[in-house]
């Protein structure tokens, strides 16, 4: 059988998605959506903006339910977790997603600094999976994907902080792919490089060295990898990083 996306093979499915209020995590909420998930819109600072992705989703005929969190609080993420229950009757999918980026040298990195990246990122990501796993165990067709950064996987100036918390993204993913393993369970990480959010900033290490596809990557390209991750058509990787990167990255292991 070939599993291809707009066939709803997500239908009544239930997904958490962490900071989805806007960028990629929008772009991975509605792309569930329109594969049939209920979805759980996570924001931290704008109501109005999770509403607003909320409405979209409905729209795609599923149920969209929205709950502010900062997810780097781990008493906040067990609240969410618990509410995402309470809405849709159980978890199959999550999708970590937040993080905090920003050029600093090693030398500038404050300790208040350093805490505040790892908190938005490997800290999210743990007290996300660690809660909503005993949830997902008992779905028959459990996900989780954790979204992690080219940072991770190559020297850049400046973002040691940034690759500390990514690295440990990738790293994590496959310890829990192998816990999880046993209860039919797939986690893996999605690895973005730059991605065209339409902010206009250009970091300054794309800016030397492009991408070799000559472009920026859209939000609804690491989307449709998150979708086919979490789908039927996914349901043999597990424990791998897949980059969405334009070639930035490049891997053969």
């Amino acid at each position: 059988m070939v599993f291809r996306a707009g066939h709803r093979e997500l239908e009544g499915a239930n997904a958490i998605i962490t900071g989805s209020s806007r960028n990629i995590g929008k772009a991975i909420a509605l792309t569930l959506a329109d594969a049939g998930a209920n979805v759980l819109i996570n924001g931290r600072t704008s109501r109005d903006e999770a509403e607003a992705v909320a409405e979209e989703a409905r729209a795609l005929q599923v149920n969209a339910h929205v709950h502010m969190a900062d997810v780097s609080d781990s008493a906040q993420v067990n609240t969410m977790v618990e509410a995402a229950v309470a809405a849709f009757g159980g978890i199959d999918i999550l999708v970590s997603n937040t993080a905090m980026r920003g050029e600093t040298s090693v030398e500038d990195t404050t300790d208040a600094y350093w805490r505040e990246i790892l908190g938005s990122s490997i800290d999210a990501a743990f007290f996300c999976n660690r809660a909503a796993i005993p949830h997902i165990k008992k779905s028959s067709r459990g996900a989780i994907v954790n979204i992690g950064g080219a940072t991770a996987n190559a020297g850049i100036p400046d973002r040691s902080h940034v690759a500390a918390a990514k690295g440990a993204i990738h790293g994590m993913t496959t310890a829990i792919a192998m816990e999880l393993a046993p209860f039919n369970i797939t986690v893996n990480c999605v690895s973005p490089g730059y991605i065209d959010t339409g902010s206009g900033h250009v970091p300054p290490h794309i800016q030397k060295r492009p991408s070799p596809l000559g472009r920026p990557g859209r939000v609804e390209e690491v989307a449709a990898t998150v979708r086919h991750l979490v789908g039927p058509g996914g349901r043999f990787t597990t424990g791998t990083t897949i980059h969405v990167n334009g070639g930035w990255y490049m891997s053969s292991g």
